[in-house]
């Protein structure tokens, strides 16, 4: 699987694995690597059919190419998507470093943009640029990357950025042509970049009118570059499922009530002050409809922690969830990257449950699609 094109099956998952147990409800405590929670999670993900997972980037987390490649090893088909950041390290030596990663791990490698919505966080690692030349400093980031994993000679650039004599294209990925690029922003300079450079483009849990939005945009954005039908799209939620609507409904409130409880401690920090990033705005504004805008689409959670994270869920049995993605697949996403609030006991329970409920329904949507491509 390279670039824009999909599994057979005509639906992507990609789950999350952290370096230790941590999320809304449950504070980090102890090192910040567990690498047995890291290959247990890694293994879960594998073992339940999920196509690729994502390594998040943290300024004060761990350098997600080794949490990937460690997981690498300890796993058989599930991909990597490792989250970077543009502007900490040379676009040369990263083109190295991802085609390292997909040669150890025989072609599971795949790169997630993030330019960086939050100044305080940037500025941890020393980054002082604004948000608009963040996304400027990308777009020629991502060009100089592209143009090594392409070449077959060394490779010469500059810009307004970056000034590179000969960068060696001879560490080369196994995927053809190259790794997939995911990219993730959704501010007006964000949706310029990713209309030239996406493969996926991934935006956070929305109402169905957010994303028929922006999936409009980004492809008028890639058309300017004649890419408009090679962009797909990638949706993220945290489903929370139950044997019985009532009950999952019953669940959601409990994991409202703790996050509640434990707000501050947990893995995204308190929520004070408004988001400087897009997507959490974005998600705020979903939430402003209620907790229940529509359908299974819950953004309590969102509007408690003040949306600083991929928070909004999708509420249901694994069958009313499945119908829920199947809504999404009709509006053009392809992807959907999920985890849950228990992140290692719901990736196993997606793994039996939902993955498959929503295979079989996307399978009978390709089917009925057959007959009207045929007329």
């Amino acid at each position: 699987m390279t670039l824009n094109t999909l599994p057979a099956d005509g639906v992507e998952f990609i789950g999350m694995v952290q370096p230790r147990q941590q999320s809304e409800i449950h504070p980090a405590s102890g090192p910040s690597i567990d690498p047995g929670y890291l290959v247990a999670s890694a293994q879960a993900h594998d073992e339940g059919g999920f196509d690729r997972i994502l390594i998040g980037w943290h300024s004060n987390g761990p350098d997600g190419l080794q949490l990937a490649a460690h997981a690498a090893a300890h796993t058989k088909k599930v991909g990597f998507l490792v989250a970077h950041r543009p502007g900490f390290q040379a676009p040369s030596t990263a083109a190295r470093a991802f085609n390292t990663l997909d040669q150890l791990s025989n072609g599971r490698a795949a790169l997630h943009t993030i330019s960086g919505g939050d100044d305080p966080d940037q500025a941890r690692d020393g980054d002082w640029l604004g948000k608009d030349d963040r996304y400027a400093r990308t777009d020629e980031y991502l060009s100089v990357l592209k143009s090594i994993w392409a070449a077959r000679e060394p490779v010469d650039h500059e810009g307004t950025y970056y000034r590179i004599k000969g960068a060696s294209p001879e560490v080369r990925s196994v995927q053809s042509p190259r790794i997939p690029l995911y990219f993730g922003g959704a501010s007006e300079a964000a949706l310029r970049v990713a209309g030239k450079h996406a493969d996926v483009y991934a935006l956070w849990g929305e109402t169905h009118a957010q994303v028929r939005e922006i999936v409009s945009r980004v492809r008028a954005e890639a058309a300017k570059h004649g890419r408009a039908d090679r962009v797909r799209f990638s949706l993220s939620f945290r489903p929370i499922l139950a044997d019985t609507e009532d009950a999952a409904w019953g669940r959601a409130e409990a994991i409202l009530d703790r996050v509640r409880a434990v707000r501050g401690k947990a893995a995204l920090g308190p929520a004070n002050g408004a988001p400087q990033n897009a997507g959490s705005q974005r998600l705020l504004a979903a939430a402003a409809l209620g907790d229940r805008p529509e359908g299974r689409l819950y953004t309590a959670i969102a509007r408690e922690t003040g949306a600083r994270g991929n928070t909004t869920a999708l509420v249901g049995t694994p069958e009313q969830v499945a119908q829920a993605f199947l809504d999404y697949y009709d509006l053009g996403v392809t992807t959907f990257l999920i985890r849950g609030f228990d992140p290692l006991e719901d990736a196993v329970e997606y793994g039996q449950s939902l993955l498959p409920a929503t295979r079989r329904l996307v399978a009978r949507r390709l089917a009925q699609r057959l007959p009207a491509a045929a007329e």
